[in-house]
This record gives C-alpha cells, structure tokens and sequence, in this order.
C-alpha cells in the first residue's frame, strides 16, 4: 500500500484528490493538512510513501515545506501539484528534491499513475506539462544542448541507457526488464547517474536525458 499524505489549504481541492486516489486499491491517504508547516508536522507523525504539496500554501508554501520533508524525512518522496501559471516555480521544485509534478486540472488517471510511477523509485511528469517544464529548464538551469551531450560524454554507454529509460518515465523495474537485469542493478547505476551528475533526483536526470537528446522529443 502507498502512503499519501496530502497537503492543500483549498478543501475543495483536497477532497476531490482524495477521492481520486482512493478509487485506487494499492493508495491510501494517511493524512491531510492545509498548509506547509502542518504538512511537515504530518510527515513526521505518519512516516508517509509520498508527499503530495501544493506549491502555494500559507505559513509554508510547498517548495518550503518540500526543503524541510528533505532535510526532516528524507525518505519520503515529494510530488507537487501544479496548475499552468505556475510553471514558473518548477526550477525551484527540482531544487527542493520534488520527484513529480501533476496538474490540478489533469486527467484523474494521471495523478494516480504518477502517485504509483514515484512510489516505484520513478519520476512523473505530468504530460500536458511536460514540454514546457523541459523548455523552461533547458534554457535556463540546465543549459542549452551542447552542454548537456557534454555531460552526458561523461557517463559509461551502461549508465547512458540506464538514463535513456529514466527521461522516458520507467521505473527502476520497468528500466530492469527493459535492460534484462535486477531492478538492485539499476537502483545501483541510478545512484551512479545521480552522483556523476551532481543531481539531487531523478526529475533533474531525466530533464537532462531530454536535453541531450537521449528521449525523443513527442513533437518530431
């Protein structure tokens, strides 16, 4: 079972996630809190799977309250819900240690796959999203293409398809099967990826497999 814990100050907005994620038998939702700093407190009563923040929030906003669940909960991974506008924040998300990003006004499915997707050790984009996360981030933090096959040079032709499969969205059980190894061997090369790279998540790796040109973009 995956637990949840869920954070948005809009009641409204928190019932219908929670009734979204429970019509999934394997997500539970352990607790819910309206604000940052309540969430945090949460986090560390009920030990949740994933921690689902809305980025705006009063006393601590999400990617505030995403620092602090890493510093307090390091094992709990975080997941932000977004809507269009607020694209702008994503940067600093990645930077708080987020390993997902879903929109408010997405398909219900989509928000249950990336709850399940991050669970598993993946990263999730939402797909309406998607494009423009990788377009802000590569003009910007990341760099512009060059850059990115240049780091990517550096990796061993293993990790660079470990990594491949990791910017299409696989989980470390998907990328095993797909790779005809145990999934312990790809949570090893992930560690590597991340290490080389100085990344502190997926989501960063996975931003950078775009920009080198190791997933292909959906628009060619």
């Amino acid at each position: 079972m995956i637990r949840v814990l869920l954070a948005d100050d809009e009641v409204m907005i928190r019932a219908g996630v929670r009734a979204i994620l429970s019509a999934a038998d394997d997500i539970e939702i352990v607790a819910e809190a309206g604000d940052g700093h309540e969430a945090v407190e949460l986090a560390l009563s009920h030990r949740p799977d994933i921690c689902l923040l809305d980025i705006r929030m009063p006393r601590l906003d999400g990617l505030d309250a995403a620092r602090e669940l890493r510093r307090v909960l390091p094992q709990a991974a975080v997941m932000m819900l977004t809507t269009f506008s607020e694209d702008e924040y994503i940067a600093s998300a990645l930077g708080s240690g987020a390993a997902g990003f879903v929109l408010k006004s997405g398909d219900p499915r989509e928000l249950i796959a990336g709850v399940q997707a991050v669970a598993e050790g993946g990263a999730y984009l939402s797909p309406s999203v998607a494009r423009r996360v990788i377009t802000h981030l590569g003009t910007g933090q990341l760099g512009k293409q060059a850059g990115a096959r240049a780091r990517v040079e550096a990796l061993t032709a293993r990790e660079r398809d470990v990594l491949a499969l990791l910017g299409a969205g696989l989980s470390n059980a998907e990328i095993a099967r797909r790779l005809h190894v145990v999934e312990g061997t790809v949570k090893a090369y992930v560690s590597q990826i991340l290490a080389r790279l100085d990344f502190r998540n997926r989501v960063q790796a996975a931003i950078l497999a775009y920009e080198a040109g190791l997933v292909p973009d959906e628009g060619q």
